[in-house]
């Protein structure tokens, strides 16, 4: 083993005694991981306890949750007759990465809070999370540096406006402060986010940190979400929140440049618009809810028809053909279905026109999810879940042609390209142990034709262990 790794397990296992000294001390753990379930409009299937405005709940002024996560892939050996500085190579080392958050909540004043999430993270992906557009490891989309680094990853505020006088008691949870809440309400949020928190939310499909590692997985690959190169941004999110029905809108920054850690602050000349409505509704007494989503990203992007005739070092080069004010649009259609109390299904569809450069997510510009996930009650063990899911990407016309000739994108570059859609299946069963407010996640993908490459087609397995702790 080397150090780094030895470290990054002398951390987690801090985590675990500290959960578990957190837990003789008498405090419930959260219920959910998902980093900020209070942005999830509460539905039938959720336990809530109604009261009118007046009446006593549990108002908490403080929220404070931790977070660990350590997750160690590898991959086979797969045939591949060329590669490039951004192929996923042939043959390479496990590789490790660890993020650890600290989440911390304070009430203000009536319906006002303030959130703060230091984190660190560290490790590094699968060839440096590049070569596959559904990129194989979504916490690595946190990891900007192999030795462990300290950064702020949220910190805003949010005010509620109560719209009647029916209220939900909530649970403590992360970013979620407890006690009474209105059932329908406004919210406004300001300042460093995620936008994830707030939009392409699912039940089955949306954490790495406890579900499907594949990031076309955790979030709609066709959408190009607006954050830096630790999954964050500035921005404003508006939302109307009721039990059936919620609508989302929210603007906010762009990096300087494709996958860059520095926000642009020159408002005029990049920005994103993000609108999202969902809908939730019964089907033979079990809950579904289907969310539709569009945006429009603005930032200085390169072109990549443009790009195949402008050639550097004999190669296309869409940064040497860069413009601001240049756009990317798309849409999301995600759905899921509780078919029992046990089980669920889920899918999404996305797409982006794909005429300009992938500039913040990954280099997918359409792509289709299926999956399902269940408890382990059916075998006596409540707390755990067996997820199965595939997804099949795609890119543009022009996306294609480009890489084919030879040009490097935003996580791809194999030289060249013999085109064909990617597909991954991935498969998790997470092991929980309550007593530590911990879980244990084998993990096992099987990838065809990575970065749409037939000449590198594979198959490629990737098997993963996951290590989370929370509490």
């Amino acid at each position: 083993m080397n150090s780094y790794f030895l470290r990054a397990l002398g951390v987690a296992a801090l985590g675990l005694l500290a959960s578990s000294a957190f837990a003789q001390g008498g405090v419930t753990p959260p219920a959910s991981a998902t980093p900020a379930p209070s942005q999830v409009p509460a539905t039938s299937a959720q336990e809530t306890v109604h009261h009118e405005i007046g009446e006593p709940g549990d108002a908490h002024g403080w929220s404070v949750h931790f977070q660990q996560t350590v997750i160690k892939q590898w991959h086979s050996e797969f045939h591949h007759p060329y590669e490039d500085s951004l192929s996923l190579q042939s043959r390479e080392n496990a590789k490790l990465s660890l993020t650890t958050t600290l989440f911390i909540g304070r009430r203000l004043w009536k319906g006002g809070a303030i959130f703060f999430n230091p984190e660190v993270s560290g490790g590094s992906g699968l060839s440096g999370a590049s070569g596959v557009a559904g990129a194989l490891n979504g916490e690595t989309f946190r990891v900007g540096s192999t030795e462990p680094v300290l950064y702020l990853a949220r910190l805003y505020l949010q005010q509620r406006f109560a719209l009647g006088n029916e209220m939900v008691d909530d649970q403590d949870d992360f970013n979620q402060l407890g006690g009474l809440r209105p059932v329908r309400y406004l919210s406004v949020t300001a300042g460093k986010i995620s936008m994830a928190d707030y939009f392409d939310q699912n039940s089955y499909s949306h954490d790495p940190r406890t579900q499907f590692l594949n990031w076309s997985l955790m979030s709609a690959g066709g959408w190009d979400y607006p954050a830096n190169t630790r999954g964050y941004t500035g921005g404003v999110v508006l939302e109307y929140i009721s039990p059936g029905l919620a609508l989302r809108a929210a603007t906010s920054l762009m990096p300087t440049y494709a996958n860059g850690p520095i926000l642009d602050y020159n408002y005029g000349k990049a920005h994103a618009e993000t609108v999202e409505l969902t809908k939730v509704y019964s089907l033979r007494g079990h809950t579904g809810t289907v969310r539709v989503l569009g945006y429009r990203n603005q930032a200085g992007m390169g072109n990549y028809q443009q790009a195949l005739g402008t050639i550097v070092r004999g190669q296309p080069n869409v940064i040497a053909t860069r413009q601001d004010y240049r756009t990317k649009y798309g849409f999301i259609v995600n759905a899921e279905q509780e078919v029992s109390k046990t089980l669920g299904v889920f899918g999404r569809y996305s797409y982006d026109d794909g005429k300009n450069e992938t500039w913040a997510f990954t280099e997918i510009d359409n792509s289709l999810s299926l999956g399902a996930t269940s408890t382990g009650a059916r075998w006596h063990r409540p707390g755990d879940r067996l997820g199965l899911a595939a997804v099949s990407n795609g890119i543009s016309s022009g996306h294609r042609a480009y890489l084919a000739a030879g040009g490097y994108g935003f996580i791809l570059g194999d030289g060249a390209l013999n085109y064909g859609r990617e597909f991954i299946t991935e498969l998790y069963y997470s092991i929980d142990f309550p007593r530590y407010h911990a879980s244990v996640s084998p993990d096992y993908q099987f990838v065809v034709n990575p970065g749409y490459n037939r000449d590198r087609s594979g198959p490629i397995h990737v098997v993963a262990m996951r290590l989370h702790v929370e509490f």
